[in-house]
């Protein structure tokens, strides 16, 4: 019997249609806004073969080229589409955000305009508009001269957790760790912290409040208690009072007296003297340390650069001469007779800051001291 043989069905193959120049078009805008300027640079060279001259391409690829900053050949693509369609608000507006991110203000400002005349949003030309105006170069604000006096608006907390370490010759390395937590109030804030030292071969520890506080127009204080139970590298109860007073023209003065209650009472009277220059602060500082049967005395110059324009990040030197330049030093006033120091403070994001620093001194017998300090700072 013949077998009767059937071929399949032929498959029914569809190709699929060309995409149009609009769809092209979405797809180049898609790309470029979505941060892959390599691959919208080539759409948009594909679709002016298409279409020669063509504006909204034009306009399109000298966007792309402006955020890649390659601006010759930016501005001859908006130039060719601002020469064909002169009336087109988006060409001029694209105009001006390329001569203005190329830093020439005048040209920025024209283009603007014109983009501003035909209809271009309103909010955004001023924008762009404000940001050609020159910035006044920033004017450190009172208090400056004290970090933690006041903080950055927005934050009511701040936290640091801060140790240094400091070799000291033949003997033992000496470090000492602190660790604080305060609270900004509208006329002031007050911080808890505690510390801990080891010195001798001995190891101590104290707590503090420490406050500060408006007073009168253009005045305010540091308060300071601190308490070390044990009272074996601390003082047993030590205090500080210090009053700054603005004098106009970016002067300050300072009047400070310090009490340590040691086995023998010692006070530090401190005059400062400061002075606000730019994103500079410069103070000098002398005191008088008294206890029984001693008198002595000591000056300090601080030249803190505040390189980001705030009151946050700033580079510090000090050099100093005499007694201990820190009246709350876990020394306690040791007499030596010259020192300095450098310190780095930045914060790395709004809410967190980091120091390093770097110490010397020279005191009696020729003996020398080298140190190191790192701190960690948060705020919210």
């Amino acid at each position: 019997m013949p077998i009767d043989f059937q071929a399949p069905p032929t498959a029914q193959i569809q190709t699929a249609s060309p995409a149009s120049f609009d769809e092209q078009y979405e797809k180049a805008r898609t790309l470029a806004n979505s941060g892959q300027p390599a691959l919208a640079l080539a759409a948009y060279n594909a679709l002016l073969a298409q279409s020669p001259g063509n504006v909204d391409v034009l306009l399109g690829r000298g966007i792309v080229y402006t955020r890649m900053e390659r601006w010759s050949e930016a501005q001859a693509d908006l130039d060719a589409a601002a020469k064909a369609s002169p009336g087109y608000a988006d060409v001029w507006l694209a105009l001006g955000n390329l001569h203005r991110r190329a830093g020439r203000t005048a040209e920025a400002r024209a283009a603007l305009e014109k983009a501003r005349a035909l209809g271009a949003n309103g909010a955004e030309i001023d924008a762009a508009i404000a940001a050609l105006e020159p910035r006044p170069e920033p004017q450190l604000q009172p208090r400056a001269g004290n970090p933690e006096a006041a903080l950055a608006a927005g934050y009511t907390w701040a936290a640091s957790l801060s140790g240094s370490w400091t070799d000291v010759g033949s003997s033992p390395r000496w470090n000492d760790q602190t660790a604080s937590v305060r609270h900004y109030m509208k006329g002031g804030s007050i911080g808890f912290e505690t510390l801990r030292a080891h010195r001798f071969d001995q190891t101590g520890h104290a707590w503090a409040l420490d406050a500060y506080a408006d007073l009168w127009n253009g005045a305010y204080a540091n308060i300071r208690y601190q308490r070390a139970p044990s009272a074996r590298l601390f003082p047993a109860n030590s205090g500080r009072i210090e009053v700054y007073q603005s004098l106009g023209n970016g002067w300050e003065a300072s009047l400070a007296d310090d009490v340590l209650g040691f086995d023998s009472r010692v006070n530090i009277y401190g005059f400062g003297l400061g002075k606000y220059v730019g994103n500079w602060y410069v103070q000098l500082r002398h005191q008088a340390i008294v206890s029984e049967g001693s008198h002595s005395n000591g000056q300090r110059l601080l030249v803190r650069y505040y390189y980001a324009g705030d009151a946050d990040s700033y580079l510090e030197a000090t050099a100093n001469s005499g007694r201990s330049d820190d009246p709350l030093s876990l020394s306690g006033g040791r007499a030596r007779s010259g020192g300095g120091s450098v310190t780095w403070v930045r914060y790395w994001s709004d809410n967190w800051g980091s120091k390093v620093g770097a110490s010397f001194s020279r005191g009696a017998n020729d003996v020398r001291e080298r140190g190191i300090s790192v701190g960690l700072y948060r705020r919210w």
